[in-house]
């Protein structure tokens, strides 16, 4: 066995970033930019009003001055003309500055009849004029890699980026294994069980921007199995569940090896998910899961999140680690790590008294992943636990 570090180190190794390519903006949201893009324009590209008022010179602004409207400059409609002393020109939020003047007096403080106003006693200093480039100007850039996030999609559109690099989306394929499993909505016999891990890894990898590809359900038959890597063909990664440990219908890793699957490792001293492997078949990475629910899961948190992440140019950074106080003693842990489903309640980690790596009821209600090293002694309560959020 390895340890989760070094299967971590061994699974990023496996995969590169992908390719660039262009997408419209209106479908860049939740792509990760791949390239540096940079602003066409100036935002505003003009000095404009922050409020509905009048534009005038500040030198003339004291209580009770009188000013003539001269006209009007509106969102999309400037006022062409200067402004000269003792005129205004009537101003809504968003226009243009007319020339000659660099002061705006809010509506609320100006009364007017016909074309004359005059000034109120409370006017303030502030101008009210957001200023050329205030937002953003041309040649300011993005700098990828980035999740685009909706407000990042905003400023791109007010950038005029109409057509933005992405990294591809990494496809992976997803295998189930077993004779037991039927898919959600069918109706399995006395010994089987719902299929639910495939699901659960399609929606958690397809969140972080993957595109999945749910294959059949492979039997635990030497055929069935070629036939499912077969229909992988094209992924940049398979992802299998099951029949990776050493049992006599366990046919994934002696499969994969007559199909070419180069081995990286077999076996992580961690729990749940010790009979994890993974390898290289042609172009595919390949990375077995156990199939068990939970340690399928929280195996494909720890090391199949981490390559997706790796292939769509976000890097490898070490995982998010967070800490908080115990909420109760715990005994010493042994030879694997410990990923233990918790909760957090008022600030403290709640491990759940029930840990077997079957309880997807017990994942569904945690929050967090309580990580206990190898060989870590007793702990009591009020001691810090490092976690991971789920």
């Amino acid at each position: 066995m390895i340890s989760v570090e070094e299967a971590r180190t061994a699974v990023l190794a496996l995969a590169a970033p992908l390719a660039v390519e262009h997408v419209p903006l209106r479908h860049a949201a939740g792509r990760v930019l791949a390239q540096d893009v940079v602003a066409t324009r100036t935002q505003p590209p003009f000095a404009a009003s922050s409020m509905d008022g009048y534009a005038l010179r500040r030198a003339e602004v004291e209580p009770d001055a009188m000013f003539k409207v001269i006209g009007e400059s509106a969102a999309g409609h400037r006022f062409d003309g200067t402004v000269k002393a003792g005129q205004a020109v009537r101003i809504f939020t968003g226009a243009p500055l007319p020339e000659g003047a660099d002061f705006i007096v809010i509506q609320e403080d100006v009364t007017r009849r016909g074309d004359l106003i005059t000034l109120g006693h409370n006017i303030g200093d502030k101008d009210n004029i957001r200023p050329a480039g205030g937002d953003f100007s041309a040649g300011q850039t993005v700098t990828a890699p980035l999740l685009l996030r909706p407000a990042d999609i905003a400023l791109l559109a007010a950038m005029n980026i109409a057509s933005v690099p992405v990294t591809r989306k990494p496809v992976v394929a997803i295998l189930a294994t077993g004779d037991e499993l039927v898919q959600p909505g069918e109706t399995p016999e006395p010994d089987q069980i719902v299929a639910s891990n495939s699901f659960g890894l399609a929606a958690m990898l397809e969140g972080l921007g993957a595109e999945t590809r749910l294959l059949p359900i492979a039997r635990d038959t030497t055929a069935s199995l070629k036939q499912a890597f077969a229909l992988a063909k094209g992924a940049d990664l398979i992802v299998t569940i099951g029949g990776a440990s050493v049992g006599d219908h366990d046919l994934v890793a002696p499969v994969a090896a007559e199909l070419g699957m180069e081995q990286s490792f077999y076996k992580v001293a961690m729990r749940p998910g010790k009979p994890l492997m993974a390898g290289r078949m042609g172009d595919m990475a390949m990375i077995g899961l156990p199939g068990n629910p939970v340690s399928a899961m929280v195996c494909g948190t720890v090391f199949v999140a981490p390559i997706v992440r790796k292939m769509l140019g976000l890097g490898i950074a070490e995982p998010e680690m967070h800490s908080a106080p115990l909420a109760c003693d715990m005994p010493a842990n042994g030879a694997r790590a410990h990923y233990m489903r918790a909760r957090l309640i008022d600030g403290k980690l709640h491990p759940d008294t029930r840990q077997d790596s079957s309880l997807l009821s017990v994942l569904a209600t945690a929050d967090a992943l309580l990580i206990r090293p190898v060989d870590d002694p007793t702990r009591s309560a009020g001691e810090i636990g490092t976690y991971l959020l789920l």
